[in-house]
């Protein structure tokens, strides 16, 4: 995976889990993290709580152990790496957010 496509990926995975955090959690806190991926320092500043905060940096880990050089969409991926209770943890943080997130773009294009 290329350096764009994975700093594409770790905005994409920060505002869900923000999203998702925001309106399910109490008590977030500041994580302010680097994060290396072949040789280059992407730096992550979130608002969560513990048990988000695991499950991100879990999804920070697979994401930068991704075998494939043209990254797939991990639900079509050919050979997931997400352990189970993960991945069901990881899909209702993402339909939960990708839904918020949908409901706020159609509410700016109408207003």
């Amino acid at each position: 995976m290329t350096k764009e496509k994975f700093n594409t990926e770790i905005k994409t995975l920060s505002k869900f889990f923000e999203t998702y955090c925001n309106c399910n959690h109490n008590k977030q806190f500041e994580i302010k993290n680097t994060i290396k991926y072949k040789e280059k320092n992407f730096n992550i500043n979130v608002n969560l709580c513990d048990e988000c905060q695991t499950l991100f940096y879990y999804s920070i880990n697979k994401l930068q152990n991704c075998p494939h050089e043209e990254k797939p969409r991990c639900r079509k991926c050919p050979n997931p790496c997400y352990d189970k209770k993960e991945w069901k943890a990881l899909s209702k943080v993402m339909r939960s957010s990708g839904l918020k997130l949908g409901l706020i773009k159609i509410k700016k294009i109408f207003l």
